[in-house]
């Protein structure tokens, strides 16, 4: 099959191996791989792009599952469990599906698992996973017992969106239009809930992550800006004013964060909704005199993400995804007026910042590329491939795999000094409808892709 980048019918042109490193610097070569979190397997000096570049250039539409939209509707969520046996499908409807992805066979259908649409899942284990609902809770779920909840959780006041998990000290962490981030400590799971506490709130709330080391919660609003709480500490409850503002940026004046003039949080594949929470509170601002210095836990950074085209336009961040080695953030923007997306990418800048007086900025935007501008007000969830080089973006009605560079090469191996496109390394089609959301299986070349009327689509490699 061609490569990436290349015309039917063409060999690829195929980078060439890296030099070898000079005598003497193969310890330093180890020790800068080892901080970048590189193994021997992904190291430049194996010459593993080609066998990567052949297997994304090959994928094909490989199965359709199509799913009624009377029964179960939009499909909102794909996840894969941690051993890739088991894809799990959230419906607009109130369904869970489960799949076996090799054979594309339905496996069980949760009916009714929550009263209102499932939005996100989430495994916490090859056997645990956790389903959120804009019913307002959160189911606890067991492969090995699906007839009935583990528990449920109840906290959120509005609908739920995300659920994250730090399996460090095992706490889920959940974020709903309320503008809450709870967590919830399932060492002490009953029958009748968790306990739990209100860690964070800020207004206009869509997305929250946890980096993979979970040292950074990064939250995402509808009026464009991005907060980043550095040095995390779970189990440290963050009441108002409790957290410095350590690392403050914010390019539009004070005036434009408390207005409410932005559009409002628009949930998972569905239309826009105005939400009467607004964004952080003046309290907090008012923190960023802080004392300068050293990084306290959970010391908050506000950044207004640079995005191309909205210089003078505000922006809604929809979609927030983290590179598997926590190198980078992955956000979907959409302009206010819903004419213009993009995917960006943003490398973190660890470090102090230049001067002590100088407001730290940890993000720098380093390729990004517009996307079909389809299925206006429904949010287009992407991710990242398991080993980081590849991006999946909904695009229309299909997905685009998208990468660095024409050679799926790491991140951190072609960092341009400005912002770059986006390489387009193939575009899929098996839908008739937008697609909405995206998935690399975590353990096979495969990907999962859902749309709005119900249709689940596989892809994985031909030869």
């Amino acid at each position: 099959a061609p490569g990436p980048g290349s015309p039917a019918g063409m060999e690829p042109a195929l980078p060439a191996a890296p030099p070898r490193a000079a005598p003497g610097a193969g310890l330093f070569g180890w020790l800068r791989g080892r901080c970048l979190g590189r193994s021997a397997a992904v190291d430049p000096a194996r010459d593993t792009f080609r066998a990567m570049t052949g297997l994304y250039g090959s994928i094909q539409p490989a199965d359709s599952v199509y799913l009624s939209t009377r029964t179960h509707g939009a499909v909102f969520n794909l996840e894969y469990s941690p051993d890739g046996s088991v894809l799990t499908v959230a419906c607009e409807q109130t369904e869970v599906l489960l799949f076996d992805p090799i054979s594309s066979k339905h496996i069980k259908t949760l009916s009714e698992a929550h009263e209102d649409c499932v939005n996100n899942i989430r495994f916490l284990d090859n056997r645990l996973f956790a389903t959120c609902s804009d019913d307002t809770t959160i189911a606890l779920w067991d492969l090995r017992k699906l007839n009935t909840k583990v528990c449920t959780l109840h906290g959120h006041t509005s609908w739920v969106k995300n659920i994250e998990y730090d399996t460090n000290t095992r706490l889920l962490v959940t974020s709903g239009f309320d503008g809450n981030v709870i967590i919830w400590d399932t060492n002490r799971c009953t029958e009748d809930g968790c306990p739990h506490k209100k860690f964070f709130h800020t207004r206009f709330l869509m997305r929250m992550r946890l980096t993979p080391d979970c040292s950074k919660m990064l939250i995402s609003t509808s009026s464009g800006y991005l907060l980043i709480l550095h040095d995390l500490d779970l189990n440290k409850s963050l009441e108002v004013g409790s957290y410095p503002i350590l690392r403050a940026r914010r390019t539009t004046t004070s005036s434009d964060i408390t207005s409410s003039g932005s559009s409002g949080p628009r949930a998972v594949g569905s239309p826009c909704h105005q939400n009467d929470s607004g964004l952080l509170s003046e309290k907090h601002m008012s923190r960023s005199s802080q004392r300068e210095g050293g990084s306290p836990r959970n010391s908050l950074e506000v950044l207004t993400p640079e995005v191309p085209g909205e210089r003078d336009r505000g922006n809604c961040i929809t979609s927030l995804q983290l590179h598997p080695k926590g190198w980078a953030t992955l956000l979907r923007c959409s302009s206010n007026t819903d004419d213009q997306e993009w995917t960006c990418v943003y490398e973190f800048q660890e470090g102090a910042p230049v001067r002590p007086v100088s407001p730290r900025c940890s993000l720098r935007l380093t390729h990004c590329i517009e996307e079909a501008n389809v299925g206006r007000g429904y949010i287009k969830e992407l991710c990242f491939s398991p080993d980081g080089r590849m991006i999946s973006s909904p695009h229309g009605f299909g997905i685009r795999l998208l990468g660095f560079d024409a050679h799926c090469s790491e991140l951190v191996d072609c960092l341009p000094k400005e912002a770059s496109p986006l390489k387009e390394i193939r575009s899929l089609y098996s839908h008739n409808d937008v697609v909405l959301t995206t998935k690399f299986s975590p353990t096979h070349c495969q990907i999962a892709s859902g749309c709005l009327s119900g249709r689940v689509s596989l892809y994985q490699p031909k030869f």
